[in-house]
């Protein structure tokens, strides 16, 4: 994959780029190498627990080179011209998301998903901590220029016939806008950007539905992915006292009608199971979503009018899919040692910890 970001470079031996913000966009060319298919279940991502992973059962970095623009824009040529159709997707992560949690997991929903798209991430500064969350949110604007520029960049490319972006929790602020920032300026979104896939965002919907309007009616199809269960996000509506979009019941007014005027086509995820005991993860967890989610980037077009009520089918299919490894909001045990230092390694059960408690004291929606 190739790597867009505004994280600031760390010069730390086995750690690439940190939680600091760049004054200027770095780029990263990473080769990921996933166990056979059988080792492992659909919407898990198996951590290296030493150095060097086993390929056999671990996601391994094979290969995490610092590169130029000049030389990103070579690498990702590359890839697009060996991707069937010539599309490209993004990928942008949400809060508490270290730079080797985004490239991880990233690799596990291309590889899920069954897409053969160009895969490019954007990873914004987070500092993959819990108790960073106005750091992050704040970071997250401070990221809209650099992914508005990457994607005018992608859809200047002759080689790319389309583009589908996938944003995660927090990740949907900047790439909404991003994309409402590109449409003041440019007059539109541009047309190659076919399908926008909001997961579990987390953001505000009054600001949402603003960032939308902006982009006129020229916009992408929006494919958003809902769930009532979302406890992650339950915190964040009593942080900023205001539903999340991510949250929404959209059987009820004003969503309903707003969804439906907006043509925003939605995928009620409440009631299915997922690893992640949050509920914030299921996108990404949960196998029959991750194949919704290849079908979405494969098509460059909303589910349709003839699947009106999916997301009622869609949970009666899945509601009984058994979980793997539990954990909360995403946030992994262990990291990948290849490109994070040990001492952070150890910090993670800190967090996941701290998260744990703090979800249990505060009710669902």
């Amino acid at each position: 994959m190739v790597i867009a970001t505004t994280r600031e470079k760390t010069g730390e031996r086995g750690e690439m780029f940190s939680g600091r913000r760049s004054r200027v966009p770095a780029f990263a060319d990473i080769v990921v190498s996933i166990p056979p298919d059988g080792s492992r279940q659909i919407g898990e991502v198996q951590w290296p627990q030493q150095v060097p992973g086993n390929p056999a059962t671990d996601f391994v970095t094979l290969q995490a080179n610092e590169v130029s623009r000049d030389q990103a824009i070579a690498i990702f040529s590359g890839l697009i011209k060996k991707a069937p159709t010539r599309q490209a997707v993004v990928f942008v992560h949400g809060f508490n998301n270290r730079f080797d949690d985004a490239v991880f997991r990233f690799a596990q929903i291309v590889h899920d998903s069954g897409t053969d798209a160009a895969p490019v991430l954007f990873t914004w500064p987070s500092k993959g901590s819990v108790l960073a969350y106005g750091y992050d949110r704040e970071s997250a604007g401070y990221s809209r220029n650099g992914l508005e520029n990457l994607l005018r960049w992608l859809s200047n490319n002759p080689d790319v016939s389309s583009i589908a972006v996938l944003a995660h929790s927090m990740g949907n602020w900047v790439t909404l806008e991003a994309l409402r920032q590109m449409a003041i300026r440019d007059g539109r979104v541009a047309p190659k950007i076919k399908t926008v896939l909001l997961a579990a965002p987390d953001v505000d919907v009054d600001n949402a539905r603003e960032q939308i309007d902006s982009m006129g009616s020229s916009r992408p199809n929006f494919i958003l992915f809902v769930s009532r269960d979302d406890r992650a996000l339950a915190i964040s509506r009593k942080l900023w006292g205001h539903d999340r979009l991510g949250g929404i019941d959209p059987t009820q007014e004003p969503y309903k009608s707003d969804l439906a005027r907006e043509r925003i086509h939605v995928v009620d995820l409440a009631g299915i199971q997922s690893p992640d005991k949050l509920a914030h993860g299921t996108y990404a967890e949960n196998p029959k979503v991750v194949e919704l989610i290849g079908r979405s980037i494969a098509s460059g077009q909303t589910l349709g009018d003839a699947r009106v009520g999916f997301g009622e089918r869609l949970s009666l299919a899945i509601s009984g899919a058994a979980a793997t490894v539990g954990h909360a909001a995403g946030l992994a045990i262990s990291a990948p040692l290849s490109i994070v230092d040990p001492e952070t390694a150890r910090n993670y059960g800190h967090h996941v910890e701290a998260l744990g408690n703090t979800a249990e004291q505060i009710a669902p929606p």
